[in-house]
Order: C-alpha cells, then structure tokens, then sequence
C-alpha cells in the first residue's frame, strides 16, 4: 500500500505534515467527522487548526483521495475510500455507517433515467435502517 507521501505526490499535491497526518488518519478506516479528524491529527503533530483540517479535506476531496459523505440529518463525513462508487447503510438510531457495495459492480451503479446532458460517473445512494445493536436495544425495551 502507498505511502501517504506518495498519494499525495501521485495526485500532484505538495506533501506538508497535516495533509500527511488526516491521510493517515483517514485511511485507517470508517467515517470520521471533522471533530474527530481534528482530534486524531492533534495527537499526532500538537497543533493544528479545524480550518486547516476543513482545507486539508477539502484538497483531498477534489484529488480523490477523500470522499465526503453527508446523510441527512448528520455533519459531513470523510472516508478514505474512494473510486470505487460504494454506498452506505446508516443506523437510524445511533448514526453508525457501514459501506454497502455497488450491486452491480461498475460505475455508476445506476444510471438515471434523464441523464440531463451529464456524463455521470457516480451514483450515491443511502440505505437507512437500524445496526444490530440498535436492534437488541428496542427489542429489549419492547420487552421490559
């Protein structure tokens, strides 16, 4: 697996130690808000501003090295994850996010019926429903 360093050149971007620690931080995995990116680059370079993380973000959003996910209801999330045209499945009660595979294996997974003149290469779309663990605590309190 690349190097955080070597993403970043791959894309053509200037390598600076924040956008290397919320890379890092990012391809570990999940669906982080900004809030816990920030907290986790702090730990590891002392000082880092939220704008700062916001602009990392936002750079490596628009070089396809972070995607930006938004389900309703809930502050915008980054994932590492990208070009692949998954989805997600999001817990109605505690907000936890899964990826969901692309049914059909290709980009993109649907294709619209009025295209509208666009060249579409991604389709996104929200399963919602609740965890397992969500499960087992309204099973729970129907039983009480």
């Amino acid at each position: 697996m690349p190097t955080a360093e070597e993403l970043l050149r791959g894309q053509g971007l200037r390598v600076t130690r924040p956008r290397v620690a919320v890379l890092e931080v990012l391809t570990q995995g999940g669906h982080l808000e900004v809030e816990e990116i920030t907290r986790q680059v702090r730990a590891r370079l002392d000082s880092v501003s939220t704008q700062a993380v916001y602009d990392v973000l936002g750079a490596l959003s628009r070089a396809g090295l972070a995607r930006r996910i938004e389900p309703a209801g809930s502050p915008a999330r980054f994932e590492a994850r990208v070009g692949d045209n998954h989805h997600h499945i999001v817990c109605r009660s505690c907000g936890t996010i899964e990826d969901v595979d692309c049914v059909v294996g290709e980009r993109p997974c649907l294709d619209p019926s009025a295209g509208h003149g666009f060249d579409v290469d991604e389709a996104e779309v929200t399963f919602w429903g609740l965890c397992p663990a969500c499960q087992k605590t309204r099973q729970a309190d129907r039983a009480a």
